[in-house]
């Protein structure tokens, strides 16, 4: 099972948009000179995590991209279903009624999903920003 870059982009993206101060923006040139993406591919990441109500945008040449949710309530799941959708991961090949392969593998996602839920994006951000603070001193 793999996910798409994009969501590890937006995963990271989410991440450093976290270490910012309250309110302040980052703008998307920076954003992807941080991850070494061209603008036009972090746009279309931007846009969807826009779409799912976790950033937001402010226009002008002051502006850019901020987190709008609670920091606090942003999991790993919200992002990967910001960029990937909420579709299954698999679907059975043989279309039975009640098919046990499918059964244990929708049991397996069902699992998956709520241990991403589980997981905030603000721990991870505490980390890497005391990990920059021990890389200080």
């Amino acid at each position: 099972m793999k996910y798409s870059n994009a969501t590890n982009y937006g995963l990271h993206t989410m991440v450093h948009l976290m270490l910012q101060p309250m309110g302040s923006t980052v703008g998307v040139q920076e954003l992807a000179e941080m991850q070494q993406l061209s603008p036009t591919y972090l746009s279309k990441i931007l846009t969807k995590l826009t779409k799912a109500g976790l950033i937001e945008s402010t226009p002008g040449a002051k502006g850019g991209y901020k987190v709008s949710r609670t920091r606090h309530e942003i999991s790993f799941l919200d992002v990967i279903k910001a960029i990937e959708g909420d579709t299954n991961l698999f679907d059975c090949s043989i279309h039975r009624e009640g098919c046990l392969i499918e059964n244990v593998m929708r049991e397996a996602e069902a699992n998956m999903k709520e241990e991403l839920a589980s997981k905030l994006l603000i721990d991870i951000a505490k980390q890497v920003e005391f990990q920059q603070k021990e890389e200080k001193e």
